[in-house]
């Protein structure tokens, strides 16, 4: 086994570092969300945590680490007789891989044992083996719906419940989540966001000198795991023992009035939801003061509380960057520092100075895109494109999104669990049943009965249970939802710049990728002016990464509509090897003009028929406005074997939307 590497090697992460030791002092705390970029020693930093903890006291021969002096009355290796003597373990972390399946996390009942003897065995998962430790979920925000769902329920119960057709298991399931992420993939879902108590963002050093120590203890941990341990060894013993001091000093510390009212006042100035994050600053500012060894809580903890629990429960979409305008947390503090006398405020009056780790209240750059530079007005430049392709534009700000119509992809597939299109997939409503293929896993009571119900005589049945056998289990057949490639292709020409129109398109385009965020989809963003066409961002699952770019997408020049098409018709035919399940959705996003390169027009008609003749599934979003219209968008929907709406269309209140819809459904 690897020697783990030293949670006091770690250099830098201070914020993070603080974070893991709030809640090994007090678990209720909440967990923590790291965000940050790949190769910044995310994972290092949790998986060395382990070492840290304190031992656990546990039942013996218990598969779910019951406490001896409190056991668990449900539990199903029970009953345990309180106030026994007990064992003790090191505390486990748990990891749950972004793959893993749901009878992995919540564990596997043996229904055809259920069936037949009556027996509920039950072999334990991941919930089970992380309880009173940590469960560690590397790329949380790659994490299938229905696990998150899952963790969700465990969370909020402390405990697991296993359903299958009747037969029910539960075991308490109490433990520290702690959650790692890179933004650039994807946004976690609101509710499973707000489940961690603490996030902190991490970076690398752009300090020479602190990144040669980070390569300085990495090489010499390779060359010697056992020896570079050795050499932390007593650090870390330390740092244990204060975790230990810190716990036991925690019931004692006294929160007052008037660190409550500090704390109340920040989470209403920052306009947070619910109350979630006032228990939880509440009991990382009681923490910090248990591990500074204090047993008043002052302005400085709930300065550090804050900067820790309320960045990521600010966000009002994904588009919405996490952070905390510091200055306004001080001025808040400052507010109601005198507001009651039974505390002991800061003396200095800054809201508390450094604040430990990563508070030294440095000023954060203005809200708003960097430099400004996405936010020239679309009055200014927008004149016609020079004859030759030229006439570059600055970019325009989004006009305000607004919630669109549903758009999906016809038919049936087998794609990743998501909200658009219909799927078969192991969640959702049940349509049939058919011969397990593999381990059975949603089991078809009715069917499965129907199919042993002819064999009951001649396999000698002589009592009240039924006779099953492997043959006659029948698996469940589901519908339910599944996420597809929405690939955006954007004309940046010119002629959509005229009229002012690019602010307008640019809104229903960030409308559209948050459609495509809530239905939890890969997006791509084709865009062509000029006299080609770019990939401006490959199929990701980060939509607000898609959401920069057409923000500093810049307009002007001629319309290459047929190498726009060709580009996204080369991006979906790579995307097809990588994730062939996947289906995609085309929302092309033009006016339907061609202008660029030779027979434009016959060229972007040949490069459209190519779409219908793979059945792909496509939108065109016809942006062409003013009084006399040509209508060449709706003939370039017709090629593409797709359908056309305009801007007014798209939004899912529109009248004029909803009239079409009711016509079509009655052609």
């Amino acid at each position: 086994m690897t020697t783990p590497f030293p949670f006091t090697a770690v250099v830098g992460q201070d914020d993070l570092r603080l974070a893991l030791l709030l809640n090994a002092v007090s678990p209720s705390v909440g967990g923590v969300l790291v965000r940050g970029e790949k190769g910044t020693a995310k994972s290092t930093a949790v998986r060395a945590l382990t070492s840290l903890l304190p031992e656990v006291a546990v039942v013996p021969g218990c598969r779910f680490s019951c406490d001896p002096l409190s056991p668990d009355q449900a539990c199903p290796d029970g009953p345990h007789e309180g106030g026994g003597g007990g064992a003790s373990r090191p505390a486990r972390m748990v990891e749950l891989p972004v793959g893993a399946s749901e009878d992995r996390l919540v564990g596997a009942l043996d229904i055809e044992r259920a069936l037949a003897e009556g027996v509920k065995a039950f072999e334990p998962g991941l919930l089970a083996a992380a309880h009173r430790g940590i469960l560690y979920v590397d790329e949380v925000n790659l994490l299938h719906d229905h696990l998150v769902d899952l963790l969700l329920d465990a969370a909020a119960m402390g405990a697991s419940y296993v359903e299958r057709e009747g037969v029910s298991v539960r075991h308490a399931a109490r433990f520290l989540l702690v959650g790692t992420m890179n933004p650039e993939e994807g946004e976690l879902r609101p509710q499973l966001l707000d489940r961690f108590g603490l996030t902190v963002e991490v970076a690398a050093s752009r300090e020479p000198d602190e990144r040669v120590e980070v390569v300085r203890r990495r090489l010499a941990y390779d060359d010697d795991p056992a020896a570079f341990a050795a050499r932390w060894a007593d650090e870390e013993a330390a740092v244990r023992q204060r975790i230990v001091a810190a716990r036991e000093l925690l019931p004692s510390v006294r929160l007052g009035d008037g660190a409550l009212r500090q704390i109340a006042a920040t989470c209403a100035a920052f306009e947070v939801d619910g109350m979630r994050a006032d228990i939880v600053m509440a009991r990382t500012a009681t923490a910090l003061a248990a591990w500074a060894g204090r047993t008043d809580v002052l302005a400085e903890d709930v300065r550090q509380a804050a900067l820790l629990a309320l960045p990521h429960r600010r966000r009002r979409n994904p588009f919405d960057a996490p952070g905390l305008d510091e200055d306004k947390l001080d001025e808040t503090l400052e507010e109601f520092s005198d507001s009651s006398g039974d505390d002991d405020p800061d003396p200095d009056g800054d809201g508390g100075g450094p604040g430990g780790p990563g508070g030294g209240g440095q000023p954060e750059p203005d809200e708003g895109p960097a430099g400004d530079g996405a936010g020239a007005r679309p009055e200014e430049g927008e004149g016609a494109p020079a004859p030759g392709g030229g006439g570059e534009q600055s970019p325009v700000r989004a006009a305000e999104p607004f919630r669109t119509k549903v758009l999906s992809v016809p038919g049936i597939g087998e794609g990743a669990a998501g909200r658009r299109s219909r799927a078969r997939t192991e969640h959702g409503r049940t349509t049939g049943a058919h011969r397990p293929r593999g381990t059975l896993t949603k089991l078809h009571l009715a069917a499965t009965v129907q199919a042993a119900a002819p064999h009951q005589r001649a396999r000698g049945r002589s009592g009240r249970g039924l006779v099953v056998r492997r043959d006659d289990l029948r698996q469940a057949a589901r519908e339910g939802r599944e996420g597809n490639l929405v690939l955006f292709v954007v004309d940046a020409s010119g002629s959509m710049a005229a009229r002012q129109r690019m602010s307008a398109v640019k809104g229903a385009v960030l409308s559209l990728l948050l459609d495509a965020y809530q239905r939890r989809d890969k997006v791509g963003l084709v865009t062509f002016r000029g006299s080609a066409a770019d990939v401006a961002l490959p199929p990701t699952s980060s939509v607000d990464a898609a959401a920069a770019r057409l923000e500093s997408l810049p307009t002007g020049g001629r319309t290459p509509l047929a190498a726009g098409l060709l580009k996204a018709h080369d991006v979906l035919r790579v995307e097809r090897l990588r994730d062939p399940a996947r289906r995609a959705l085309v929302v092309v996003v033009t006016d339907g003009r061609a202008t660029g390169g030779p027979e434009p027009v016959a060229l972007a008609s040949r490069a459209a028929r190519l779409f219908a003749a793979e059945g792909v599934a496509s939108v065109v979003v016809d942006c062409e406005s003013g009084p006399v219209r040509l209508g060449l968008a709706g003939r370039l929907a017709g090629e593409l074997g797709g359908s056309a709406v305009t801007l007014d269309e798209l939004r899912a209140d529109s009248i004029a939307g909803l009239v079409k819809d009711e016509q079509r459904r009655a052609a």
